[in-house]
């Protein structure tokens, strides 16, 4: 299905966008609007402020669309997925040592999607952290 492989381009995004000290890298706007990109922007942006980047990888474990309304103006699809980001490390960038986070942050948790079909293809527009486990 095209919007979860958008999804899935979308978090490969995110992760060349934070692991870029720069916070340019990446070709973020060929997947996410809205919502969705101004939250990566502005987390890029955070990091660069404390003089970090976000190293290693982001796993989407089973993405499921769980509703659609393919019949309106602008398409949608809500997905839900398992986003795992513990082999994601905060970097110290005149250190280059981790960052230390707290021990009660969930590094695996249920994370909901809506993804809308533009005229330049499908576009991640909401990506929220459900705060449970997976």
């Amino acid at each position: 299905m095209e919007a979860i492989a958008t999804y899935l381009s979308h978090w490969r995004e995110v992760e060349k966008r934070y692991a870029d000290k720069s916070g340019e890298a990446g070709d973020l706007k060929r997947y996410a609007g809205a919502a969705a990109l101004a939250q990566v922007e502005t987390g890029a942006k955070d990091m660069r402020k404390k003089n970090a980047v976000v190293l290693g990888t982001v796993t989407v474990n089973n993405p499921t669309a769980t509703s659609a309304d393919i019949d309106r103006k602008v398409p949608n699809i809500i997905l839900s997925s398992c986003l795992d980001i513990s082999k994601w490390t905060v970097t110290d960038l005149a250190t280059q040592k981790p960052v230390a986070m707290p021990k009660d942050r969930l590094v695996r948790y249920v994370i909901k999607a809506t993804v809308e079909r533009w005229p330049e293809g499908w576009r991640v527009i909401r990506d929220e952290p459900q705060g449970k486990v997976c």
